[in-house]
This record gives C-alpha cells, sequence and structure tokens, in this order.
C-alpha cells in the first residue's frame, strides 16, 4: 500500500490526522515520526515512577475523602459543609482542566508540571494543617485546581516523550497509577482514620512522596517544550481567560445546585432554581463565546469546538467520562454499604475494595501491553461495556442480606469492565488529531475523566441523600431532618438514635435501597460504551 506524502494531503480542519490510501483513497491515520526519548536507563524509570505517582496522588485525592468524612464531621460539628468536601476539588480540577491543556500547548511541560505539583502540594498542607471546615474546603479547592494541572502534564510528558508503539504501554501504566489511587482512596484514607495518625495524615501521605520524587523532577526529567515558536507574555496574553471563567461558572453552579438541592435547601426554593438558571444561561454564553471567538481566537478557544465535527474524538470523550463512572461510583458507594449493613469501620469497609482492585488493575495493564502489539480498540470497547452493564446491574440487586461472596463477583465484573478502557481513549485520540495538538486532546479527555465522575457523584449521592432522608422521615416524621441527615452521614448502622429496633431495621432497608439506585448511573455509562462500540471503525491505530 502507498501512502500519500504529508504535504499533499494537509491535516483536515478539525485537526483530525487524515491520509490517504493511493490506490484506494481510503482514509488512513497518519503518525508523527518516530523520535528517540532524551532520557533512557535507570533515568527513564525514576522519571516514569515519579511522574506516575502524580496520577497516582491526583486520583488518591479524588477519593480518599470518601471513607475520612464521618471523622471530620466529628472533629468540626459541620454536617451542613460536609458536601463541600468532594465537590470543592471537583470544582477545583474540572474548572481549569482545559486551561491548563491550553497553557501545556504553549509553554515547556516540565516548568508547568512541577509548577502544578508545588500548587497541589500546598493545597495538601492546607487539608492536613485545616482547623476549620471552611479552610478544609478552601485547601480542596487548591489540590483540584493543581492536581488537574499535574495529571494532564503526566499524560503530555508520556505522549511526547515516547513513539506511537510506546504510546500505550505508557498510557497503560497512567490508567494503573489512576486506577490503583481511585480505588485505594477509600482504603487509605480509613487507615489513617482507624489509626493515631488521625485523617490529617490522609493530605500530609502528599507532601512526603512529593517531596521524594521533588530531585527527579528538577534535575533528571527533560525539558519539553512545545512545536513552534512561543514568546511568553503574547501567548500568555492570548490564553482563552474569559473562555475559562464561564466554563468555571457552568461547572460551579451546576455542582452546588445538584450537591445541596433537597439538603441544605428545598429543590424548589429559589436558590436551587437561580443556580441551575444561571448554570443554563452561563453554558450557553460560554458557547456562543467560543462559537464567535469573542475575546480570544480561533485557535486559542479553550474548547476545542474542531474536535466536535469527528465522530470518533466525541466517541473518546464520552468513553473516558463512562469509564471513570464505572470507576468512581462502585468506589465510593460498596465501602459505604458495608459500613451501614456490616457495622465494618472505614479500613475494613474499604479492604472489601480489594476483588475490585485486582480486576481492574490487571485489565489496565493488559489492555495496554496488548493495544502495543494489536492496536484494534473497538473491541475492548464491546468488551468493557458489556462488564460494566452486567456488573452494574447485578449490584443494584444487592440489599442488607447479599453474601459478601456475591458482591466481590459482582465488583469483580465492574472492575474488569472498568479497567478495560479506563485509558484506551487517550491512546486513541492521540493517534487522531495533529501532533501540535496532543496537548489539547489530552485535556478534552482529561475533562472527561474529571467532569463525568463529578456530575455522577453530585448527582448520586445527592439522589441517595435525599432518597435515604424522606424514607427515614416517613418512618418517624417527628425526627429533625438536619437529624437524619447527620445519621446518615456518619455512616454507621447505628441509624437514627431515637428510633427503635424494629424502625433502625426499616431504617437500614431504607439506606440499602437509596444506595442502590446509584448504580443506575453506571449501567448507563456501561450501556452507553456498549451502544458506541457499534458504530466505531474495526480499524488499526497505526502500521504493524
Amino acid at each position: 500500500m502507498e501512502v500519500s506524502s504529508r504535504p499533499e494531503t494537509p491535516p483536515s480542519e478539525n485537526g483530525v490526522l487524515e491520509i490517504r490510501d493511493s490506490k484506494t483513497e481510503t482514509p488512513v491515520v497518519e503518525q508523527p515520526r518516530v523520535r528517540p526519548r532524551k532520557a533512557s536507563g535507570l533515568s527513564w524509570v525514576l522519571i516514569v515512577i515519579s511522574i506516575l505517582s502524580s496520577a497516582f496522588l491526583f486520583a488518591l485525592d479524588n477519593t480518599i475523602v470518601a471513607d475520612i468524612q464521618p471523622a471530620v464531621v466529628r472533629d468540626f460539628q459541620s454536617v451542613d459543609k460536609l458536601t463541600w468536601l468532594p465537590v470543592a476539588f471537583l470544582l477545583g480540577a474540572a474548572s481549569s482542566n482545559l486551561l491548563w491543556g491550553q497553557y501545556y500547548a504553549c509553554f515547556d511541560a516540565k516548568i508547568l508540571y512541577i509548577l502544578c505539583v508545588f500548587i497541589f502540594e500546598v493545597g495538601s498542607a492546607v487539608c492536613g494543617a485545616a482547623p476549620n471546615m471552611d479552610a478544609l474546603i478552601v485547601g480542596r479547592t487548591i489540590c483540584g485546581l493543581g492536581g488537574a494541572g499535574m495529571y494532564t502534564g503526566v499524560l503530555v510528558l508520556l505522549s511526547v516523550q515516547t513513539t506511537e508503539k510506546e504510546r500505550p504501554v505508557y498510557l497503560g501504566f497512567t490508567g494503573l497509577a489512576w486506577g490503583l489511587g481511585t480505588i485505594l482512596g477509600p482504603i487509605l484514607g480509613g487507615s489513617f482514620t482507624s489509626s493515631s495518625a488521625t485523617w490529617r495524615w490522609s493530605f500530609y501521605l502528599n507532601l512526603v512522596i512529593g517531596g521524594a520524587c521533588a530531585p527527579v523532577y528538577l534535575f533528571l526529567l527533560p525539558a519539553s517544550k512545545p512545536p513552534g515558536r512561543h514568546e511568553f507574555w503574547p501567548t500568555l496574553r492570548s490564553i482563552d481567560y474569559l473562555g475559562s471563567i464561564l466554563l468555571s461558572g457552568f461547572f460551579a453552579t451546576g455542582f452546588i445546585a445538584i450537591a445541596f438541592g433537597g439538603t441544605i435547601w428545598p429543590w424548589g426554593s429559589g436558590a436551587s432554581i437561580a443556580l441551575f438558571v444561571v448554570s443554563v444561561v452561563l453554558l450557553v454564553i460560554f458557547f456562543v463565546q467560543q462559537v464567535y471567538s469573542i475575546a480570544t481566537s480561533p485557535d486559542r478557544r479553550i474548547f476545542p469546538l474542531q474536535f466536535l465535527r469527528s465522530k470518533t474524538l466525541i466517541m473518546m470523550f464520552l468513553a473516558t467520562a463512562a469509564a471513570s463512572t464505572s470507576i468512581f461510583v462502585p468506589v465510593y458507594f460498596i465501602p459505604l454499604y458495608y459500613q451501614f449493613v456490616r457495622s465494618d469501620d472505614a479500613l475494613q469497609a474499604g479492604v472489601n475494595l480489594l476483588p475490585f482492585i485486582a480486576f481492574n488493575v490487571a485489565l489496565a495493564l493488559t489492555n495496554g501491553a496488548v493495544m502495543a502489539k494489536k492496536p484494534y480498540y473497538m473491541p475492548w470497547y464491546a468488551f468493557a461495556g458489556v462488564f460494566c452493564v452486567i456488573g452494574s446491574a447485578l449490584l443494584y440487586t444487592v440489599d442488607e442480606h447479599t453474601s459478601d461472596a456475591r458482591i466481590w463477583g459482582y465488583s469483580i465484573l465492574i472492575g474488569a469492565g472498568s479497567g478495560a478502557f479506563i485509558q484506551l481513549s487517550f491512546t486513541v485520540i492521540q493517534h487522531k488529531v495533529e501532533p501540535s495538538l496532543v496537548p489539547v486532546a489530552v485535556g478534552f479527555c482529561t475533562l472527561a475523566q474529571l467532569a463525568g465522575p463529578g456530575v455522577a457523584l453530585v448527582v448520586s449521592n445527592a439522589v441517595f441523600l435525599n432518597k435515604a432522608a424522606n424514607g427515614l422521615q416517613a418512618i418517624d416524621p417527628d425526627v429533625p431532618r438536619s437529624v437524619v441527615l447527620k445519621a446518615i452521614s456518619v455512616a454507621s448502622s447505628g441509624g437514627v438514635p431515637s428510633f427503635t429496633p424494629e424502625q433502625q431495621e426499616r431504617a437500614l432497608h431504607v439506606i440499602v435501597e437509596a444506595m442502590s439506585d446509584s448504580y443506575i448511573i453506571s449501567l448507563t455509562a456501561g450501556g452507553l460504551t456498549l451502544l458506541m462500540s457499534f458504530i466505531m471503525k474495526p480499524e488499526r491505530l497505526f502500521p504493524k
């Protein structure tokens, strides 16, 4: 097969690299030239381990609060602000992610990455030393802000410093680090909470690992400047800050409206309605600003609208969101189930995720290794969709009498499914865009990896709290809603203190039933992935 040369086939308008077979005119994905790595041997090993630790810590911070929340409530007596712990982190991460993608496309990735690590560590220090809930929320927001840039930097650095055949393996390692951090979060958080170290070491841990890796970042990590000439101040001024502000406002108002509706204020209150309206208006203004390049230029828009012209890139975005959702939902709700039903402490509850962890990690590694040799991505999405649908459907049926063996078996199914494609879209999308757009493409997928589970968790948590609170109040309408919400927040089978033993049994059934509804979201994510696999091309990503 003869392939036409690069100059004769310029990149398409949407930034997708397409060249054609000279005989059949069939589109063929073009690959960038193979570039040798700037580091090798022991230096390269240390670099990979150190930057993968960043992916691990960022994912860890996503879920580590799942098991420390009861201890935080006891220390600060601020159950009304508890929802802010996961929401603040997701707000900082999701709202800044695309902005970091633009920075990485214009400036030295090494310098930006070190800056993001520093911001993340500052946030961790604030969280660990927080004297009250307000300080902890501020620290969580800073962690999300720096963590999003840090994670984007991991993906960019591994992408630009590896060849196309090496890349699936190293991105598979990133998926492994992300998956391990996400899944081990509740276990490590529970371990610290149950020990004399207290929950504060859930955040101080970041400082220890970051400090150990700092010499590698500073002295071994090669510079990674983007192609072309980028003068610092003109380039900095050209970034789409208006788009970033509008997007941040959309996420902030939307997340707060969903998270606090029915708990802090009623769904039909003026505050809830106003937040939803403002969120929609900001989203509309954002897309108008992007389409007409208001206060920016077409090549500096924060959201890569040209990617929306490619069916494949849209599917990769949705698949990334689905994969993360399929991990986050069970990671949050399986330990919660064990704390309520089995009266497990935070550590024991987290240990029940080990079957999920083992199969998630095994499939993530298998995917990376196989894709490096046989780079056909469509079958992986079909496999993942089937297993996520079956696993989610079975977890939906769990009640307070379900055996541990069944729950572990169900979690293995969804763990294997989510592991099979947690990082796959990053590999695919980088072979579908021009080399200069790789950082933007990474930011595009990272937005899905953060916003997808962010929305899923906010929605599922709101549904769980509201359904459980309504059910408990139906058992005894005289119990104040604040007392009911506190009983749910401390995650204990002790339930509402004033309930009789018979009422406690009914209350437990109500809570488990409310918890089961969360798996509807992961079931939907798996179903969407399976449907998309039917319309994906059975193509090879790169030539033999």
